[in-house]
């Protein structure tokens, strides 16, 4: 079996008996290594002492004295907020427990990050075994930013941090080296040649996605929220990409980011997207319900037998943030726990 997204951390946690992630000590211990927790060479002892003892023993238990003695303020919050995901992991018993609670909260106290972080490893469990790059390539979008850019007239997604990088290092090398810098090659765009070294670089977050034009790649992120949601809730669905939405009757739909909802909400007023809004489509998906019998009983009669659908689009910055915690808290299911 290849392996894939070791950044995840995966190889350091446990399975229970349901098959869910437990986050070890060496978990803990890994995220303490994180640039937010690690102290810098400026910062106070007692911030360099509580790293210390949480090294040596990350399920202690810290007073708030001790942690209030951290002198720099923003030190002192992200150790507040690691504490807090600390104990929320350790109360509900596993990784994927402790995200179904946050999904359905009514307010997350905690950064994406976290969330982030969390949606990593549960999405490398569910898709355990895999063997499709692009269903894996697709499945980065559940935790990490990316960028739509229209290229050619085809619609391409790249990591957003690495693209930020690389327009930083561009912008430095144009004023040292302009023509090097012109002549720097793009990312790599998967295709059929290429997918193959997907898993040599699955942690690099390095190539783009064709997920315009290249129905591999749709159906790609088709087979990771099927997964996804048969995971976390043990509900089978089955999703496709479609290219616009024509069912004059639907009943149901989650919007997988803000700008998803946003063009969802439109549509169900029954207004038409204006120009701009369709400019902002990443994603129309249908999906089925395979069994409804765990649907909630007041949207039966609603729901029953009809798909639902999800939205995903872009900022005005062409940036896309997918919430993969709204494929928990947005189904029409009884409550998942």
């Amino acid at each position: 079996m290849r392996e894939f997204w070791v950044s995840s951390g995966h190889q350091l946690s446990r399975r229970n008996e349901r098959g869910e992630l437990v986050a070890t000590p060496e978990l803990l211990i890994a995220w303490l290594a994180r640039p937010e927790l690690a102290p810098p060479p400026e910062a106070c002892a007692a911030e360099r002492g509580l790293h210390l003892a949480m090294l040596d023993d990350p399920l202690r238990v810290v007073a708030p004295l001790e942690l209030s003695a951290v002198l720099d303020a923003d030190a002192r919050e992200n150790w507040a907020f690691f504490l807090k995901f600390r104990d929320l992991l350790v109360e509900t018993g596993s990784i994927e427990a402790a995200y179904i609670k946050l999904a359905n909260a009514q307010r997350v106290e905690l950064p994406p990050l976290f969330l982030d972080q969390m949606a990593h490893l549960i999405l490398r469990n569910a898709l355990d075994g895999c063997d499709d790059p692009f269903t894996l390539r697709a499945g980065e979008l559940f935790f990490r930013q990316q960028k739509a850019n229209v290229h050619e007239g085809v619609l391409l997604l790249a990591d957003s941090e690495l693209v930020e990088e690389r327009e930083k290092s561009k912008a430095a090398m144009m004023h040292v080296a302009p023509l090097s810098a012109m002549m720097e090659d793009d990312l790599d765009v998967m295709d059929a040649e290429n997918a193959w070294t997907y898993w040599s670089r699955s942690d690099a977050n390095s190539m783009a996605m064709n997920f315009g034009g290249d129905p591999r790649a749709r159906a790609g992120l088709a087979r990771a929220i099927e997964a996804w949601i048969k995971h976390l809730t043990g509900f089978a669905v089955h999703a496709e990409a479609i290219a616009k939405l024509e069912d004059k009757d639907w009943r149901w739909f989650i919007g997988l980011d803000s700008e998803g909802t946003r063009i969802g909400n439109t549509l169900w007023r029954g207004d038409s997207l204006r120009e701009e809004d369709l400019d902002r489509v990443v994603a129309i998906m249908r999906v089925s319900f395979d069994d409804d019998r765990r649907v909630q009983q007041r949207l039966k009669e609603r729901v029953r037998g009809k798909p639902f659908y999800l939205f995903l689009g872009a900022n005005v910055d062409r940036i896309v943030r997918m919430k993969p915690q709204n494929l928990v808290s947005g189904l029409p299911l009884e409550s998942v726990q």
